[in-house]
């Protein structure tokens, strides 16, 4: 079973220079064959349902690629085009970022200054956190937008009054906790800093100077001229969330003190000329692009961040730490992300207006085009252990899998295969549509942890794809025993 970051749901209701500043709009032809980007986001929008999606990608320093899929507006088939706008959501949070990292720059702001210094009227038991524990959610303060969110478009002031009176939820430095007090405490900061509204400070170092007269600050209130739509298959029924199957609208607001979180529009191509710009020093010294893009670290040694491959958070910036093709990757309201290779000089944005695309799952992909090392297929993203196994099997079939790996063991009797690193690599294959060899990396995770819940749960969900629905119930039933509390198995069983 897979769960669902917190950035997924920033509540359901409630993430590159102006082309060198003189750079003409033409975009230069691309180094991979055409249509295989095309083909890809083609694919992924039929998969996941997504009405729209814009694409753009960077290379070297160029815009090589603009895409424009689908419709912005389901009930009026209106198409997306390069000058529809999509919400942002969280992606926000990564101008936020650059915005604190200038502040740093003009000598006004010490990231690790806590934040009394500059906000002595907060709580005193808010005063020790840093300015960088509220960049990377290790705080501990209180979130002002929880499951029962405490703050709406109509509340604001008594919300931010009763958060007040909470306690920290831990010590500042020892958790990660993704949380929308932190951003709205970095807005307060950038207003008194800069002497202006943080959404002006932002529309004059950073909009204005790259050229973005498609981005703005603000919510499903404001009209603005091609905006798409926001759609969801998310239901609440009886308190709970529930995936059902007719698209439905989804109407985003968010409060002014909390648009440092969620609050900014964009359309694709104006997201690729920020990332230039901000690669090529008009945003940033090179060096603070170093600090922006660190993980936040906590007291133990450890980053964390929302999980799968988004294994970090930097400031404002989630961060994908491996070995190869590290990036960094604002995503936002499970509907968008940028990906930044800063390594390969490669960065793609892919914006959609249906939450729970989660695109960050398909990006790898697309980028793959540009970098045919990072072929999913190939078993780019898996253990070397896994990988070197995923490529044998490639050649032999996956019904050698279990023969493989006892011929692992005879040679080395340490050679492990750990039971999260499996599971992941067979969702890999199931999202590749490999649903067989899917199923035999799920059978080998049962022999090997047949005390987890989550491996049975994993087997079950398969088979439930491939029609078995007497093996599906089997396994489901399995994972219940060991979960009680297991939702998917439960409910699965429940329609039985």
């Amino acid at each position: 079973m897979r769960l669902l970051s917190p950035l997924v749901w920033l509540r359901c209701t409630a993430a590159l220079l102006v082309l060198l500043l003189q750079a003409p709009r033409l975009v230069a032809q691309a180094p991979a064959a055409p249509d295989s980007v095309d083909r890809l986001v083609r694919q992924a929008m039929r998969q996941l349902r997504i009405p729209g999606v814009q694409l753009a990608v960077v290379r070297h320093g160029q815009l090589v690629k603009l895409g424009n899929y689908g419709l912005a507006n389901v009930q009026d088939s209106v198409p997306v085009t390069t000058q529809t706008r999509f919400f942002l959501n969280s992606i926000t949070k990564a101008f936020v970022g650059v915005a604190v990292m200038q502040l740093v720059e003009a000598g006004q702001l010490d990231l690790a200054a806590p934040v009394g210094r500059y906000l002595p009227e907060l709580p005193a038991t808010w005063h020790p956190v840093t300015v960088r524990q509220l960049l990377t959610h290790t705080s501990g303060l209180p979130d002002i937008m929880p499951e029962d969110a405490l703050v709406s478009e109509n509340n604001e002031k008594t919300a931010w009054a009763e958060v007040q009176k909470q306690p920290l939820d831990f010590p500042p430095g020892q958790q990660f906790a993704y949380n929308q007090t932190n951003y709205l405490l970095l807005g307060r900061l950038i207003d008194k800093l800069s002497g202006q509204p943080f959404a002006q400070f932002i529309q004059q170092r950073q909009l204005d100077v790259v050229g973005m007269p498609r981005t703005t600050s603000g919510d499903a209130h404001a009209v603005l001229p091609r905006m798409a739509r926001g759609y969801t298959f998310t239901q609440y029924i009886d308190g709970q969330v529930r995936r059902g199957k007719e698209l439905q609208n989804l109407f985003e607001v968010f409060p002014p003190s909390l648009r440092t979180a969620a609050g900014m529009s964009s359309t694709a191509e104006e997201m690729a000329r920020w990332l230039i710009a901000l690669q090529h020093g008009k945003l940033l010294q090179p060096a603070s692009l170093t600090t922006l893009w660190t993980p936040g670290r906590l007291t133990d040694g450890t980053e964390r961040g929302f999980g799968g491959k988004l294994t970090g958070y930097a400031l404002g910036w989630p961060t994908v730490t491996r070995a190869e093709h590290p990036a960094v990757a604002p995503v936002g309201g499970g509907r968008s992300a940028v990906f930044l290779y800063p390594q390969d000089d490669l960065a793609i944005v892919v914006l959609t207006n249906l939450q729970g695309a989660s695109p960050e799952r398909f990006v790898d992909a697309l980028a793959a085009c540009y970098l045919p090392d990072m072929r999913v297929a190939d078993g780019f993203g898996l253990p070397p252990t896994l990988r070197a196994l995923h490529r044998t099997l490639r050649q032999r079939g996956f019904s050698h899998l279990e023969e493989e790996v006892k011929k692992a063991r005879r040679h080395d009797p340490a050679y492990a295969l750990p039971e999260q690193a499996v599971n992941a690599w067979g969702y890999s294959l199931v999202e590749q549509g490999q649903l067989a060899d899917a199923l035999a990396v799920f059978q080998l995770n049962v022999r090997l942890y047949p005390g987890s819940a989550n491996t049975y749960d994993s087997l079950a969900e398969t088979y439930a794809a491939l029609g078995n629905k007497k093996l599906a119930t089997q396994y489901y039933t399995r994972a219940l025993a060991l979960n009680p509390k297991n939702r998917t198995a439960a409910e699965y069983l429940k329609q039985q």
